[in-house]
């Protein structure tokens, strides 16, 4: 099946840089990123300096391939009739209300992307799960595209995106494996040949796995559940070192020379942020509890459960070492992106305890190199209204803010500093300096 155009519904952080790399790589095929976000559509279009996704190396790539035949469009139902591929890489938040809430995936992005593609196809088409999904999803997207009407035959492929945000270009060009799955028929072995086909253009082929449909949707919640569980495991560890007297450096490093276990992920932290992990765990969770796996679902929802107790643990050593009532005091927090090298700043520990501090009287000096300060003062409100705290008080509290375009004038005149995001240039400090004023700095990096 020869290929000439791919549509992607979703313009985010999987869309964008994916289709980029297919692009720069099968410059044959014509490919149109598709979002009916305005916005977002004339950010890919716009400035270079100003896409709205931050990732080494990705602006090169759209450079050479944008207007060549990388698109990026609103006009979603045209580009959808015109492609023989179509992926679909919307959002899937977790459940917010009705049944499954506050565990399962809110599958109505998926079902409304079906929905569309089902209305606008006019010849067959391979449609192909790019969101992260529960396991049976492909079932319910097959329900909706073949309820159109229109005689057309689809196809449904699942293959999982496992980009890791500050790393997604380099997992793309080299990534550890590409996973298709799809049906055990003559057409659906033929869908998955033409997907393997195109990731064929750089990926070796002893790194494309096919599997079926279930395996392959499976895979994506069950890889970020162990990747959390590590990370999970070793701050769990560090509670003890502090209790102990162990340090909780020589003994990750101790365990990471077991060749079973590995040096990844074994880096104590303030705790995992991003938009999979919890998302992830948690729909895993409710999976295993409509299964009837109680305990596998309870040792699961742990994970979330200690990744939230390092958060709390972090604000309290803060908190308790600076007196308790912090009225009056000046913290220079460094970091508010959840992990370094990317501006994304969901479900970021920074969010939490910076909110815990402003509860207790504090008064916030922040800074980071990518994050924006609408965004900062954005992300501190949700939480706040999350909270149920009234305007006045919100209001009260985020004037309690300042935002530096700096690190040196974050620190400051600061009472205390605390490390959040473990950026390169934070590293680099001589933090022996503020120590020897007796000005405390919070971290779980090796100072």
């Amino acid at each position: 099946m020869q290929i000439k155009n791919i549509c992607c519904i979703g313009a985010g952080y999987v869309g964008g840089p994916t289709m980029a790399m297919i692009a720069l790589k099968c410059p044959d095929i014509k490919i149109t990123v598709v979002d009916h976000n305005s916005e977002r559509i004339d950010a890919w279009n716009g400035s270079l300096e100003n896409l709205p996704i931050y990732e080494p190396g990705l602006s090169d790539i759209v450079k050479e391939v944008r207007g060549e035949n990388l698109f990026f469009s609103n006009d979603v139902e045209t580009s959808i009739n015109l492609a023989e591929i179509i992926f679909m890489a919307v959002n899937t938040p977790t459940k917010t209300e009705g049944k499954g809430s506050g565990m399962a995936a809110d599958l109505s992005n998926i079902e409304a992307c079906a929905q569309t593609i089902a209305k606008a196809s006019k010849s067959d088409k391979i449609v192909v799960e790019k969101s992260t999904v529960p396991i049976r999803t492909a079932e319910k997207i097959k329900e909706i595209l073949d309820d159109n009407g229109n005689e057309v035959n689809f196809e449904i492929l699942s293959n999982p995106e496992f980009l890791a945000e500050g790393t997604a270009v380099k997992d793309l060009y080299e990534p550890d494996r590409v996973l298709i799955g799809g049906d055990e028929t003559e057409s659906g072995e033929k869908a998955v040949a033409a997907l393997v086909d195109i990731y064929s253009n750089w990926i070796p082929k002893d790194k494309i796995l096919t599997t079926n449909v279930w395996s392959s949707e499976l895979s994506k919640l069950a890889s970020n559940a162990m990747l959390a569980q590590r990370v999970s495991s070793i701050n769990s560890l560090s509670a003890l070192c502090e209790k102990t007297g162990a340090d909780i450096h020589e003994l990750s490093k101790a365990i990471g020379m077991d060749h079973r276990i590995g040096p990844h992920f074994l880096r104590a932290s303030v705790g995992f942020g991003g938009s999979c992990f919890k998302k992830d765990i948690l729909n895993l969770v409710y999976l295993c509890k409509y299964y009837g796996l109680n305990e596998v679902a309870e040792y699961w929802h742990q994970v979330v459960k200690i990744n939230d107790y390092q958060k709390k643990r972090f604000a309290q050593n803060i908190i308790d070492r600076l007196g308790g009532n912090l009225e009056g005091h000046k913290i220079a927090i460094l970091g508010w992106a959840f992990k370094t090298n990317t501006n994304d700043s969901r479900e970021s520990p920074a969010i939490y305890i910076s909110s815990k501090l402003l509860e207790k009287g504090a008064s916030l000096k922040i800074y980071d190199p990518m994050v924006s300060k609408d965004k900062i003062f954005q992300d501190l409100k949700e939480i706040k209204i999350s909270k149920g705290i009234s305007d006045n008080l919100i209001n009260k509290q985020l004037n309690q803010v300042s935002i530096f375009n700096n690190m040196e004038s974050s620190i400051q005149d600061s009472n205390g500093v605390a490390i959040l995001t473990e950026w390169d240039q934070f590293k680099k400090y001589n933090w022996k300096l503020l120590k020897q004023k007796n000005i405390p700095v919070f971290s779980h990096m090796s100072l």
